[in-house]
């Protein structure tokens, strides 16, 4: 009984005490959280803002008029087979793949709110159609990180392929035949209900509309990118992220990643942006490594964002617990696609590790790890295997 006590006050307590020692934290490193968040204010006026807000607005736009329905019957015998979601599934995925994070997220909790997805399709559909924008990964992280055009294009080509990949795994999300039926009838029914008819006359006052709906989340995605800029900052000067990173260093030894890789990779788990950025300075020979770590930040996006979206999903009844076992399995299929692409397909390989001594003759490899593809191949297999079962108990459970 005393355990229970202790236990319940401790869950109703960590929450208060987190936010007091962030408090006292933002008063002791009061120099580098200054320079922290205005880092994090450059970074969103300068690059988020330009490349989301026009997306917002343009989204919003396009959800006023009868462009959902109609992709949703172009595409229906597309999404439905393949990913067990309504044909206007499809507008969801394809603008979150064009303008990036949070997109997707806003529009699948858009989706519900007007019942043109169920709960379960919007819980699948959240967990392939947020993702990184080609702007991000092409021109922030392949030429202005790594200085290849092509290592922008492999990103964005792997990190869709994963996401189609997530897609195809979650179609069994809380898959119930019954309840899959039905709402094939009624994901038919919104589609002609959704019709708006879109004039001159009230051109001024949907733009205004649209206008102010984007500010809200613009403004919403430079509080938790300042916050964390700073939360980044007092976890680097409490050296948290250091011990982060030895903790987790001996499972990258483990399966082959130096543990050079490892605080970066912490960082970037909190936030996505400062661990890319991080892990393109490491020099290592082994390149291919590199942009696979970058592959699967960029699949699973960071807590930041993952915070970013549970804001806008609180609305609706959709669950966060899809997404975030959604953007995990993103991460993984990024990572092995974009690491097996890079090792085997010559044009993509950017590998320094072996080089000929000309004086001797002797090769040798510059590398201090070797790392084989095989150790992510079996723990893919493993982590599979469990995620079938996972999925088969859940199916058993709805039934």
């Amino acid at each position: 009984m005393k355990n229970n006590i202790i236990v319940v006050s401790l869950k109703k307590n960590l929450l208060p005490a987190i936010f007091l020692l962030f408090t006292i934290f933002l008063v002791i490193f009061s120099r580098s959280n200054l320079a922290a968040a205005k880092n994090g204010l450059s970074l969103w006026a300068n690059s988020v803002v330009p490349a989301l807000f026009p997306f917002f607005i343009a989204t919003e736009l396009l959800c006023c008029t009868n462009m959902v329905p109609l992709i949703g019957r172009l595409f229906k015998k597309i999404m439905r087979p393949l990913f067990n979601v309504p044909g206007e599934g499809a507008f969801a995925f394809l603008m979150g793949v064009i303008s990036g994070y949070p997109t997707g997220a806003k529009i699948v909790s858009k989706f519900r709110e007007e019942n043109i997805v169920t709960k379960e399709e919007g819980e699948r559909l959240l967990a392939f159609t947020n993702n990184s924008g080609p702007l991000f990964i092409i021109a922030t992280v392949g030429i202005s990180l790594f200085g290849d055009t092509a290592t922008g294009f492999l990103l964005f080509f792997t990190h869709v392929l994963a996401c189609i990949s997530v897609g195809i795994v979650f179609r069994f999300w809380k898959r119930n035949p019954k309840k899959d039926k039905k709402s094939k009838v009624i994901s038919t029914t919104s589609s002609s209900i959704q019709t708006k008819t879109v004039s001159f006359s009230n051109l001024g006052s949907l733009l205004a509309n649209a206008i102010m709906k984007s500010i809200d989340t613009i403004v919403m995605i430079g509080g938790f990118v300042v916050i964390f800029s700073v939360i980044i900052s007092i976890l680097n000067q409490s050296h948290v992220l250091d011990f982060i990173g030895k903790c987790i260093s001996p499972f990258f030894e483990l399966i082959g990643i130096d543990r050079s890789f490892s605080k970066p990779f912490s960082s970037g788990i909190l936030e996505l942006t400062n661990g890319v950025k991080e892990i393109s300075k490491i020099a290592t020979k082994d390149l291919s490594l590199s942009i696979s770590l970058c592959a699967f930040l960029i699949g699973f996006g960071g807590i930041s964002v993952l915070l970013q979206v549970f804001s806008i999903t609180s609305k609706s009844d959709v669950s966060i617990k899809a997404y975030f076992i959604g953007k995990l399995l993103h991460g993984f299929f990024a990572f092995i696609y974009t690491y097996l692409i890079t090792k085997f397909i010559p044009i993509f390989n950017l590998d320094l590790s072996v080089f000929s001594n000309i004086s001797t003759g002797v090769s040798a490899n510059t590398s201090s790890f070797s790392f084989s593809p095989y150790y992510i191949i079996f723990l893919l297999v493993v982590i599979g295997l469990f995620g079938s079962y996972r999925i088969r108990e859940m199916i058993k459970k709805e039934i």
